[in-house]
């Protein structure tokens, strides 16, 4: 069974960092800015590590009792989150799911919680446009024109603390994916790629804990942006008999129109920067269930000609 219910996971303090165009995006709230990609360092790669570290250090002030952190980012080797870590004297475990990261380190983070091994915990992610682009696209300096297809890596950093204790936003089950390849082989075309694997766990989470789709005031996936949002709807009539209208994608929502980023949003940041800035602090749904998307892809084997198998973690939130 793919799906597992929570008893005692709740969502507690959270962070946000965001970057000079998130800044100016549809974001109606969020901690702190970066004026520049490089926040003060000689890197970019510094710079994420950066972002992170200040989350952790806010969340730690409020919270001296954590004794796990969860996460993950894009770079190779998981090097952004494992460089912020060697930083603390606190367990580390890392966790990789494309831009589904933010939710694989909620599920895993949230077992262990239920199972009462720990108590509370943080999960976080971050990306960065000018890291991730040049090691999944072309080198910045390149400067290739954008097809209209492609999504833009979204900057931005957010951790959150897990808890057994209650607070008004459980964690009340959850849904891990599938590895799911429909053949596409399109690196630009993260939407295509992505929306079957979104498709199938949507499908899974409501088979698996018996609901219907009108259970929840809202559905919410990653980053399938434009395109990949609207073939989402379409795999689901088409293949799941599953009308999906009360739905939305964080990625085709995150930027305005006028910033004309193509499709819209993508990275594992993009989805907790909409989900925390705008779906819960309107505090207009009650019933959340939200599905992360990844694509899990490399460089070398898309220059291989492979296809791009994607995967998508689900998390059903409860709003008191």
């Amino acid at each position: 069974m793919a799906s597992l219910k929570f008893k005692n996971v709740y969502l507690s303090d959270n962070y946000t960092i965001v970057g000079p165009l998130e800044a100016k995006s549809n974001l109606k709230k969020y901690n702190m800015k970066i004026n520049d990609y490089y926040f003060g360092l000689k890197t970019f790669e510094g710079a994420e590590v950066k972002m992170q570290r200040v989350i952790i250090d806010h969340l730690l002030k409020k919270n001296k009792d954590i004794e796990l952190i969860v996460g993950g980012d894009l770079s190779n080797q998981l090097v952004t989150t494992s460089f912020m870590a060697a930083n603390y004297s606190i367990s580390y475990l890392g966790s990789y799911s494309a831009c589904a990261t933010f939710n694989s380190s909620i599920i895993t983070l949230g077992a262990l919680i239920d199972a009462k091994k720990i108590n509370k915990g943080i999960a976080i992610t971050s990306s960065h446009n000018k890291v991730a682009e040049r090691q999944f696209r072309y080198p910045i300096e390149y400067g290739a024109p954008r097809v209209k297809r492609s999504t833009y890596t979204a900057t931005g950093a957010l951790g959150v603390v897990l808890t057994s204790s209650k607070t008004n936003i459980k964690v009340e089950s959850a849904t891990i994916g599938s590895s799911i390849d429909y053949g596409v082989k399109d690196a630009l075309n993260m939407g295509a790629v992505m929306a079957p694997a979104a498709a199938n766990t949507l499908y899974k989470h409501l088979n698996d804990l018996n609901r219907k789709i009108d259970y929840y005031d809202l559905i919410i996936t990653g980053d399938l942006g434009k395109y990949g949002a609207n073939i989402f709807k379409e795999l689901c009539s088409n293949n799941y008999n599953l009308i999906v209208n009360n739905y939305l994608d964080a990625g085709s929502n995150l930027y305005k129109e006028e910033q004309n980023l193509n499709a819209g949003s993508s990275g594992p940041i993009t989805l907790p920067l909409y989900l925390f800035n705008n779906i819960l602090n309107s505090k207009k749904y009650k019933k959340i269930l939200v599905i992360a998307t990844g694509s899990l892809h490399s460089t070398t084997l898309v220059n291989q000609h492979n296809s791009i198998p994607s995967i998508a973690h689900a998390i059903s939130l409860e709003v008191s």
